[in-house]
């Protein structure tokens, strides 16, 4: 059997798979982050130990005396910054702090940084994050011995190792992400060198073996080994087997990512589409990202005083995009608009906006910042033939048929089960332990397919350039 670990924003996700695949169980945690300023977002690298904890509690119930391996998946960006014997400094920084975005300026002012990551250097990345704690915290700063990803301090208390893994290291802006391999003309340039990163393995690789007391807690067998891993979207990718060039994927989860793989390294920074490392080896891929899909669903519904759930089930039939639109930029975009400061409105508000047209108009801004993104992949080539959908928002079938108009394309459903980054994280746990690779991350069964409802593409063409029109203005209040 084979463990994945999946660290995301609300929750840590437990699966357990056989030699075959086949999930036995699942289990989850849930975590709340920490918004102590405007543009701020944390969390304690202690709440992430209690989750593994509590996951790995509910997964020991159906013995785990046959594991094999486990494999890592996490959110990506994080920096964890700990002192020279480990112990955390401060909370991590997230994803989705926009604290640093002039520091992020900073550095992607130097040429040398889009030229060896293939990327901007977006506020959310982890390398701006460490000048911004120097300028402001220089008593942490000067502490500083190591520079963690979330799932990699996860990793630390496994295992005892500093490791981190291609596709997660490639969104710190320290990777050269053609190489495979950390800059050190970029660590300098942030006043860092090697000592104070982890090693690098590809996702696939064994990182290090799980520590004796921790498999004697849970029933599991000595020698244990602890994959590399992968950061959440490329780990979800191996999930649902978007492994190969022309293979692409959808995610609907707190942030919205349009997925698609690559045999070669194709970087764009002036696209503001990301390009990093897959988590096997040989293989990159491309995501435009935005930052918050269901995570404005969310707010929109705590606002309302409704359940998402309820929100998107009362909708019946798609409707042509209406006069009040929302813009989903509730901390700052990234692809392709590469912007801290801008924040989401609803524009075109009148008597007739009621419940359902205000939960309409959200799940049209997010699939409007998807087609966006779409744009922006086709600008660097990458061309899209079809779609698999995954993450929360996916159970939605409004939303995905709004995706599939906005976008042209076909939309599949896997057939069953979670594909997501646990389940991918499973499979790399897999690879580590028994030498497999590529060949066992094959496509899901598809269930069914969602099709573009052709009567309405024109009126969502509309819908897309009233959106663009209301971005450009609204960029200008912000």
């Amino acid at each position: 059997m084979y463990i994945g670990l999946d660290l995301g924003t609300s929750g840590l996700k437990g699966v357990l798979i056989d030699d075959d695949q086949r999930v036995l169980a699942e289990a989850v945690a849930p975590l709340t982050v920490s918004r102590p300023q405007e543009g701020w977002s944390e969390q304690s690298p202690a709440h992430w130990i209690a989750a593994a904890e509590a996951v790995m509690d509910q997964l020991a119930t159906h013995g785990l005396s046959a594991v094999r391996g486990i494999g890592l998946s996490g959110q990506m960006h994080g920096a964890t910054l700990l002192d020279s014997a480990d112990e955390v400094l401060r909370p991590c920084i997230l994803w989705n702090d926009t604290r640093s975005f002039e520091e992020a300026a900073e550095l992607d002012a130097d040429p040398q940084f889009r030229r060896l990551t293939g990327n901007i250097v977006f506020p959310g990345f982890t390398a701006p994050k460490l000048l911004w704690v120097q300028a402001h915290e220089r008593a942490i700063r000067d502490r500083v011995a190591k520079v963690l990803l979330p799932k990699d301090y996860l990793r630390l208390w496994l295992t005892g190792e500093h490791v981190a893994e291609m596709s997660d290291a490639a969104g710190t802006s320290w990777l050269d992400v053609g190489a495979r391999d950390w800059s050190d003309d970029l660590l300098t340039a942030t006043g860092l060198d090697r000592s104070h990163m982890p090693r690098l393995v590809e996702g696939s690789e064994v990182s290090g073996e799980l520590r004796p007391a921790l498999s004697t807690r849970w029933g599991l067998p000595a020698g244990v080994v602890v994959a590399g891993g992968g950061g959440d979207n490329a780990a979800s990718a191996v999930g649902v087997g978007v492994v190969r060039a022309g293979e692409a994927f959808v995610s609907l989860g707190t942030s919205g990512v349009l997925f698609a793989a690559n045999d070669g390294y194709q970087p764009a920074p002036e696209t503001a589409v990301h390009t990093f490392c897959h988590a096997l080896p040989n293989a990159w891929h491309q995501m435009g990202v935005i930052l918050a899909a269901t995570d404005a669903l969310n707010w929109y519904a705590r606002l309302v005083g409704q359940s998402a759930s309820a929100l998107t089930a009362s909708l019946g039939p798609l409707h042509a995009p209406g006069k009040t639109q929302f813009l989903p930029y509730l901390g700052g975009e990234r692809t392709p608009l590469n912007d801290a400061a801008i924040r989401g409105a609803f524009t075109g508000l009148e008597h007739a906006t009621d419940q359902a047209a205000g939960t309409r108009a959200v799940l049209e801004g997010v699939t409007f910042a998807i087609r966006d993104c779409r744009d922006a992949l086709a600008a660097t080539g990458t061309k899209l033939e079809n779609l698999i959908a995954v993450g929360g928002g996916s159970r939605s079938d409004y939303w995905l048929q709004a995706i599939a108009t906005a976008l042209d394309l076909p939309v599949h459903l896997p057939a069953a089960g979670d594909f997501g980054g646990a389940f991918g994280a499973a499979r790399l746990a897999l690879m580590a332990a028994n030498g497999a690779g590529a060949e066992i991350a094959t496509l899901p069964p598809i269930a069914r397919t969602i099709q573009p409802d052709r009567s309405l593409t024109a009126a969502f063409d509309h819908g897309h350039a009233r959106y663009r029109a209301a971005q450009t203005a609204i960029r200008s209040l912000s």
